[in-house]
């Protein structure tokens, strides 16, 4: 452990560095372009096997994707803004997803960690007493900002590659490292599920850092993500005038609203916790027109996949229903996807065993009661559950300068140092875990 002690202490000053360009050029998701070629040049100095862009995420299992004109305008902003021309054609298109394999030849299981890479679509503080803008490494791209810590996650992922490898003498079976593009909204995972990059995996464990959770705090196996759907729809229906002739006008702003609050009125679920939610509503040209068209941005959420499945179902006759009422056509977009999951208890025994052996956590839990949220992490948590394999979520509590999702986000760097060392040891002792494989 000394070894290792070492290795971690002396690429504090390189994670610093790349936790603080990946948050300069924060990228949202699916355009990840940038920060894709630097992981990958990374990786492959490093001396690992890649499989990049379509060899890991199903092009037609990608959801909430920009249109191919922003993707082309986003891949020129990244080459200006030093993205690498050698491995930005295996991206283009909005393929930005990485796996990171190093075989040890030796026999064990396959251990798979993943982390995410995309930025949220929101603007940075500019105020003088927010650190990043302070230091001069805030997001200098409009609408994208690193308000969730995914930036210290592409790092953590950099750093455990970097000690893994200096290391790999003392590591049995396959390491894989698994770089996520489009987290949020929970578009990315489901895409890299069906290009089977779990498939093979026998030990999975996703990370968040923060979340709400105290500094010093580690959560071995979070278990408490809701299942859930996103969904965009798009209501057609026939203009008219409002004051002349408003009868031959098929009204899609009323369906729409119609469904709106149809949908915040559906009944509660016996089977738990369920939310649904209309969090956009845009309608209409004039407001002397009969609107012939309408968009709904809505997201259903549920304790259990059972749940959400059954409130999307009932999502779907709402919406139905209302366009019926109305005459109007309508087109239902999947925009987003995420399962709930459960974590397998003896990895999460594991975990917890191998942080308190190292000391550094004030407090090691398995579980751990927070507000509900959704993550598609689950969905390759599941996939590896399905084919008899191991999987969690650990969350690394820390200070943080603001909530999740807000424009003051940022987080204490010390956190990355932590992750990297813990990982790198469930990784070097993995021969010690004795669960069902």
């Amino acid at each position: 452990m000394n070894t290792l002690s070492d290795h971690v202490n002396a690429l504090i000053p390189q994670l610093k560095s790349w936790r603080r360009d990946f948050h300069q050029f924060a990228e949202s998701g699916w355009l990840e372009f940038r920060t894709a070629t630097l992981v990958a040049e990374v990786l492959h100095n490093l001396g690992y096997s890649l499989q990049l862009g379509r060899e890991v995420i199903h092009a037609d299992a990608r959801m909430g994707l920009p249109s191919a004109g922003v993707l082309q305008q986003q891949e020129a902003r990244a080459l200006e803004q030093g993205a690498l021309p050698q491995w930005l054609s295996h991206f283009s298109g909005g393929f930005c997803g990485i796996v990171a394999t190093l075989d040890t030849g030796r026999p064990g299981p396959v251990m798979g960690f993943r982390v995410d890479m995309d930025a949220l679509d929101l603007n940075e503080s500019q105020a003088a007493d927010h650190l990043p803008q302070r230091e001069g490494f805030a997001s200098c791209n409009p609408g994208m900002m690193h308000a969730c810590g995914h930036d210290g996650h592409t790092t953590i992922g950099l750093g455990v590659a970097t000690v893994l490898m200096a290391m790999k003498d003392q590591l049995s079976g396959t390491i894989k490292l698994i770089f996520q593009p489009a987290e949020e909204g929970v578009r990315g995972a489901k895409a890299m599920v069906e290009a089977g990059v779990v498939d093979d995996v026998d030990l999975f464990t996703a990370i968040h850092l923060g979340t709400g959770v105290p500094a010093g705090e580690l959560v071995c196996g979070s278990d408490n993500f809701l299942a859930t759907t996103k969904l965009d729809v798009n209501f057609s229906g026939v203009g008219a005038h409002a004051g002349g002739r408003p009868e031959d006008g098929r009204n899609a702003l009323l369906a729409a609203a119609q469904a709106t609050l149809a949908l915040h009125s559906l009944t509660q679920h016996s089977g738990g916790v369920a939310r649904v939610n209309v969090g956009v509503l845009q309608a209409g040209t004039g407001r002397n027109v009969v609107a012939d068209c309408a968009l709904m941005k809505v997201e259903t959420r549920g304790v259990s996949n059972q749940v959400n499945d059954d409130v999307y179902q009932q999502a779907l006759r709402v919406i139905a229903g209302a366009a019926t009422m109305y005459g109007v056509e309508y087109a239902v977009t999947l925009m987003g996807e995420a399962r709930s999951c459960t974590p397998t208890q003896p990895w999460v025994d594991f975990i917890h065993q191998q942080a308190e052996a190292l000391g550094l956590f004030h407090s090691v839990v398995d579980h751990k009661q927070q507000a509900a949220g959704s993550e598609d992490a689950t969905c390759m948590m599941e996939r590896v559950k399905q084919r008899g394999g191991q999987a969690s979520y650990a969350i690394f509590g820390c200070e943080l300068a603001a909530g999740h999702h807000n424009a003051k986000f940022d987080f204490d760097e010390q956190i990355m140092v932590t992750a990297v060392t813990l990982l790198s040891t469930l990784a070097l002792n993995q021969a010690q875990f004795g669960g069902a494989q």
